[in-house]
């Protein structure tokens, strides 16, 4: 039998259409049990879905059940949900939910890449705008985030316009590829006309939801282990751990781009990029603008309760298991993996640590504990070079660094949200593209893949669609 004869379904399993979480419009298409041992492996223990269909980010782990499984899909509908200014909403903002940025959990594609991407100023955008100045401080009338969205009857702070250019090389066996850059300018500022001298512009895509829970559940002690290691001078590589401080402690940082973040940040998304207030950010992110929005006092509008069910949605969220595993292509693809030295810092195998996760309410998620993952990232910073760099400092990471981005699921991208773009910033196309945007401590792979035959680096693509 083949490993993909599928079977669609309208939910999960039947019970779960009994509740009134249930999202029952989403069709999933699940791999038959015998697959589970025929083509396909556990990418994350216990928290494995086989689901290869459009809600494969967007799947409970299979542990989730009984009152986890109520308040997961409670979460799930406060992620989705398109919220009224009754609810909260505004009155700046950059998405109407969670969802409008992470559609099904993964990455809803950015306005500048869609099809009205050349009609100049930006709508909705399905993208994040941060703004500093060239010392790193932030501009009085903005903070942090442009935000791009307002109800009715406010002023935006302003709208981003995109340009690119693009150059086209060729692979040593004459098969050619181009890269696109994208570059960024702010129109219609709502208050005073920043100097472009003066500003730097950081724009970030969505990112996947994939395995978030297992992130924060990770074994910092292995973390340390691996940053005391993966120091490899004959390629150039010398990842580093990330150390923020949060809330005045320090903590190994391991979720964003940047390796920034201790913990899923439901809290600040709530607040910056939606408007809505809430125990730990209880201010409008207009508050002590010069324009006159009467919201500074407007109450807390989400519960620190129902916060925690979306911080449950996400930390429960199951990871879909590798595919195609005894594919001859898939085979030769990650001897290839190897041979480009990828897994120097893509760390196929990870462990998460002994304590329960607690979220953000207390809620303490054992399941999380003791698992043997394949996340394919160490979660180190490493120095992508000059083309990677955003001239910006986050956190204990400088400008050319960024974590190791973590390819579990990533071959489910197109079908989950019918785009291929890649990189914090989308730059890159394709799995190829974002591959020879590598430069630092990822130059030694560009070049050991740019050196391979045309089938050699179509196999080393065709592994990474199976993870």
């Amino acid at each position: 039998m083949s490993i993909y004869n599928i079977v669609t379904r309208h939910c999960v399993v039947a019970l779960l259409c009994a509740t009134a979480f249930c999202a029952c419009s989403k069709d999933e298409v699940w791999v038959k049990d015998d697959a589970v041992t025929e083509g396909s492996l556990p990418s994350a223990g216990t928290a494995t879905v086989y689901n290869i269909g459009v809600s494969a980010y967007d799947t409970p782990a299979p542990w989730v059940t009984g009152d986890l499984l109520r308040r997961f899909y409670a979460g799930d509908r406060l992620y989705d949900s398109n919220r009224g200014t009754e609810g909260g909403k505004g009155p700046l903002y950059a998405g109407s939910s969670c969802g409008s940025c992470h559609s099904n959990a993964g990455r809803t594609l950015p306005s500048m890449y869609g099809p009205d991407s050349g009609s100049g100023t930006m709508g909705f955008s399905s993208q994040l705008v941060y703004i500093t100045k060239q010392n790193g401080s932030f501009f009085r009338n903005y903070g942090r985030v442009l935000h791009d969205q307002v109800i009715k009857g406010e002023k935006a702070e302003g709208k981003l316009q995109v340009t690119f250019t693009e150059k086209t090389f060729s692979f040593p066996d004459g098969e050619k590829y181009s890269l696109q850059t994208p570059h960024y300018k702010i129109t219609d500022w709502y208050a005073e006309e920043i100097d472009p001298k003066d500003l730097i512009i950081d724009v970030h895509i969505p990112l996947r939801h994939v395995g978030m829970g297992q992130i924060m559940a990770l074994d910092h002690d292995e973390l340390r282990r691996l940053a005391a290691q993966s120091n490899y001078p004959e390629y150039g590589i010398s990842g580093r751990l990330s150390i923020i401080t949060e809330r005045n402690k320090q903590y190994v940082g391991t979720g964003g781009n940047k390796a920034h973040h201790a913990d899923l940040t439901v809290e600040l998304g709530f607040s910056s990029d939606l408007g809505v207030t809430n125990d730990r950010y209880p201010l409008e992110v207009s508050h002590g603008q010069s324009q006159n929005i009467g919201y500074s006092h407007y109450g807390i509008q989400i519960s620190t309760r129902e916060m925690e069910d979306v911080d449950l949605y996400l930390s429960t969220l199951g990871v879909p298991a590798r595919r195609n595993v005894n594919d001859p292509a898939v085979k030769r693809g990650e001897e290839n993996f190897y041979r480009a030295k990828c897994q120097l810092c893509h760390t196929p195998t990870l462990h998460t640590r002994q304590d329960a996760v607690t979220l953000l309410n207390g809620t303490r998620l054992p399941w999380l504990s003791n698992q043997t993952i394949h996340p394919y990232s160490d979660f180190l910073l490493h120095d992508m070079g000059p083309g990677l760099d955003n001239h910006v400092r986050v956190g204990s990471a400088y400008s050319y660094e960024w974590r190791t981005t973590p390819l579990w699921g990533i071959g489910l991208q197109q079908t989950v949200n019918s785009h291929t773009r890649f990189l914090h910033d989308g730059r890159a196309r394709n799995l190829l593209e974002a591959i020879m945007w590598h430069d630092g401590e990822g130059a030694v792979s560009r070049e050991i893949f740019s050196r391979m035959s045309k089938q050699e680096r179509d196999d080393l693509i065709t592994f990474l669609n199976s993870l």
